[in-house]
């Protein structure tokens, strides 16, 4: 809505404005304070009192940027007044003025009354010294005309001008010692009563002890007509420096075919040899160690991608055999792992971006000395997905070949994203840091700039296109050494990489991958069902260079030795066609343990069950295989876990329909509440609730009306009181009684009516 409308003849309260929007406009509103729809409202006068509630006010501030927030502090020291005032008096362009009542009013924290635009009772409580503050106070009720400030101004001495400019410039609020209250100024003997004299500082408080204010045309008129001495529409810029847009785009896209492979790899692992869930939820130290070992990353970094997992639902809990809760990739990692690298790269992305997760935390410790695990449920922030949303938009406002300075950069980043969201959180300086450095492990940001398909991405369009032609074409095959190792000359084929990863273990990573195949490696193949003749045919199939003889004599090996040792259960027992392979097992110094006992020439038997057995059998350098009732070899494949995958989170910025559907019953209640109080009979004072007490106080507050509320005492003694209510909080109305000439308190669910004081009703005493 136009500011230009709040000079016209305005409303009598703030549900009167509600009630005169459309439901789209009320709808929007109820999207950006969604606080309001928690209960659903019964009417408009129960909407427009819970919007002013300390803690809503609180939670609509924190969005508003530095711009914003000044506005609303020049309306509150300006008190009622226009938006050409506004205009006056803020430091910042009038169109930007403009847009920023017009949010406010969007947001119900500025309504338009009969004499101008004023802001929702509690603001200026709300606002506080936080920033977007000026410090200065509201005018007086009858306040001073500027030409009259600057004349009482000049009429003041030196030491009393200090004062009064040392009193606005920080809060507007001082104490004045043994100072008179009432003295002419040329009687005045101080400083304080010089200021005092001249309505320059008034009182406030109660009459025995004043705390003195400097009234708001004061501040104005010291800092020059303005609520602040800098501008305030100015955003802060972000420190530089010159880099191809082309590299970064280049390092950004390999960096995000990394993290996809290192995801893929992760829950490969985990898919066979699950780790278990702590008992208070979470993963365990250890087995994020072993991660950042498997992954060749740090901690942080292990900690990043299993919360990336978990958060695109590729990750999950469930019972293993045993009952015991363990992760394990979900249903959705099969179909994630066919699409294309880009895709894949989007769904992790996306789900980081809507995650409120603080990764970056893992590896240190809580208030209380506690470590931080990855996957606890504790382990979250809702005020980090804004922190990464506003951290990205600034980077994606850099224009193209310009990256963050190496030192400057950073610190002039939070100051910008500071701007857009002053008041939250406290954290912001490493929620951003977090921000900057995730993103780069992402593949969002390459060498501390966004990369062209991230600015596609913040933009809402699909990013997949412009990072497919960056990420390299995979490759369906290795060049193999003669020492033992096989090189991938580029990114493998996701099938072809596991089927490798399964024959030979990654030596080194980075634009070609190493892999070096050794006698546990090939057992690793043959442990699964791989036969002989299957490898040699893989090795065959995959590699561009003939298969050198050492490898084909290690394979050959590994299968020879492969099975010689069979276990069954006695609890187990070993045979063996070779004696002097068993004697030697017997004679073996780490097999005293074992409880190993030969019964014939070609068996043994031990006293450790055979899934004990079989590992330590591997451990002192042999390769046993299960041997079956009827002497068949069992070959046992582990069981590839998956669980179910969890319901999807909405993409950040977007509306879910259960959202858009709760809003829209929410649009509808009050309506049906609205016209069935028009419905009701007239009555001079009908019976409230106390969430109909507050709307109706409230009310009147907006208005600045006298209230007639009947009030039910200590002793059960009913009676009506007339009151001007000041403010509402914790249930209890702060109001000056007009019966007992000063401000009282009263609890809100004593109050059974409340009505309109009429016109040339006698005021009677409580």
């Amino acid at each position: 809505m136009a500011t230009g409308t709040a000079d016209a003849a305005g409303f009598r309260s703030l549900a009167d404005q509600l009630r005169s929007w459309p439901d789209e406009r009320l709808s929007g509103l109820l999207l950006a304070r969604p606080d309001l729809t928690t209960p659903a409202p019964h009417d408009i006068g129960h909407l427009a009192s819970r919007a002013t509630v300390r803690a809503s006010l609180s939670r609509a501030l924190d969005a508003l940027t530095r711009l914003e927030l000044s506005v609303l502090d020049a309306l509150v020291v300006a008190g009622q007044t226009t938006a050409a005032d506004v205009r006056g008096i803020v430091h910042a362009d009038p169109s930007a003025v403009d847009r920023s009542l017009a949010r406010l009013l969007d947001l119900a924290l500025v309504w338009q009354a009969s004499g101008g635009l004023r802001t929702v009772s509690g603001v200026a409580d709300a606002l506080g010294a936080g920033p977007g503050a000026s410090g200065l106070r509201p005018r007086s009720p009858d306040p001073l005309p500027p030409s009259e400030v600057e004349a009482r101004l000049t009429e003041l001495s030196p030491r009393a001008r200090t004062m009064i400019e040392h009193v606005v410039a920080h809060g507007g609020e001082a104490t004045t010692g043994e100072a008179r209250r009432t003295v002419l100024p040329e009687d005045a003997a101080t400083p304080a009563e010089e200021l005092i004299s001249r309505r320059l500082l008034v009182p406030t408080g109660r009459d025995d002890r004043p705390v003195w204010q400097a009234p708001g045309e004061v501040g104005l008129v010291l800092r020059g007509g303005r609520t602040t001495t800098e501008p305030v529409d100015e955003v802060p810029p972000v420190a530089t420096s010159e880099r191809s847009a082309n590299l970064v785009d280049r390092a950004a896209a390999g960096s995000a075919d990394e993290a996809v492979r290192r995801v893929e790899l992760l829950l490969d692992h985990w898919g066979a040899e699950p780790p278990g869930v702590l008992r208070s939820g979470g993963l365990s130290v250890r087995d994020l160690k072993a991660v950042a070992g498997l992954l060749d990353v740090d901690e942080p970094g292990a900690a990043l991608l299993v919360e990336t997992a978990a958060g695109a639902g590729l990750l999950s809990s469930r019972a293993d055999a045993d009952g015991d809760p363990v992760w394990v990739p979900t249903d959705a990692f099969d179909e994630w792992t066919a699409s294309p690298a880009a895709e894949r790269w989007l769904t992790l992305v996306r789900a980081w971006l809507a995650s409120p997760r603080l990764p970056a935390l893992v590896g240190g410790r809580d208030v209380n000395g506690k470590a931080w695990n990855a996957l606890a449920p504790e382990l979250a922030s809702h005020a980090m997905t804004e922190s990464r949303a506003g951290t990205l938009a600034a980077l994606a406002d850099l224009p193209p070949g310009e990256v963050l300075a190496p030192t400057t950069g950073l610190p002039s980043l939070v100051e910008r994203v500071a701007w857009h969201r002053p008041r939250r959180p406290r954290s912001r300086t490493e929620q951003v840091a977090w921000t900057v450095t995730e993103a780069a492990a992402l593949g969002l940001t390459g060498l501390g700039g966004p990369a062209s398909y991230t600015r596609v991405l913040l933009a809402g369009d699909d990013p997949t296109d412009a990072l497919a032609a960056l990420l390299p074409q995979p490759v369906d095959h290795v060049l193999v050494q003669a020492d033992l190792t096989a090189v991938a000359p580029g990114p493998l084929e996701s099938s072809l990489a596991r089927r490798l990863q399964l024959v030979a273990d990654i030596e080194s990573r980075g634009g070609a991958t190493v892999y070096r195949f050794s006698r546990g490696s090939v057992r690793r193949a043959l442990d699964v069902g791989w036969t002989a003749a299957e490898i040699h045919a893989f090795l065959d199939d995959v590699s561009r260079t003939p298969v050198p003889q050492p490898l084909t004599y290690l394979v050959d090996d590994a299968v020879r030795t492969f099975g010689t040792v069979r276990v069954g259960a006695v609890e187990s027992f070993l045979r063996a066609d070779d004696e002097s392979a068993l004697s030697e097992l017997l004679a073996h110094p780490r097999a005293a343990g074992l409880g190993l006992r030969r019964i014939a020439p070609t068996v043994l038997v031990s006293t450790t069950p055979v899934d004990v057995l079989l590992p330590r059998l591997r451990e002192l350098g042999t390769a046993p295989v299960v041997e079956a009732a009827d002497g068949t070899v069992q070959v046992l494949r582990p069981d590839v876990l998956r669980a179910r995958t969890p319901r999807p989170r909405p993409a950040p910025g977007s509306l879910s329909a259960h959202e858009t559907a709760r809003v829209a019953a929410a649009v509808r209640a009050v309506r049906t509440g609205d016209r069935a109080a028009a419905a009701r009979p007239a009555a001079t004072a009908t019976p409230l609730t106390p969430s109909g007490s507050l709307a109706a106080l409230r009310e009147a507050m907006e208005a600045g009306t006298t209230v007639v509320v009947g009030y039910v005492d200590n002793q059960g003694v009913s009676a009506e009181r007339v009151l001007d209510p000041v403010r509402i909080e914790a249930g209890t109305l702060s109001a000056h009684d007009h019966g007992a000439g000063e401000v009282r308190a009263f609890a809100v669910h004593r109050i059974t009516t409340v009505r309109p004081l009429a016109d040339g009703e006698p005021v009677r005493g409580g």
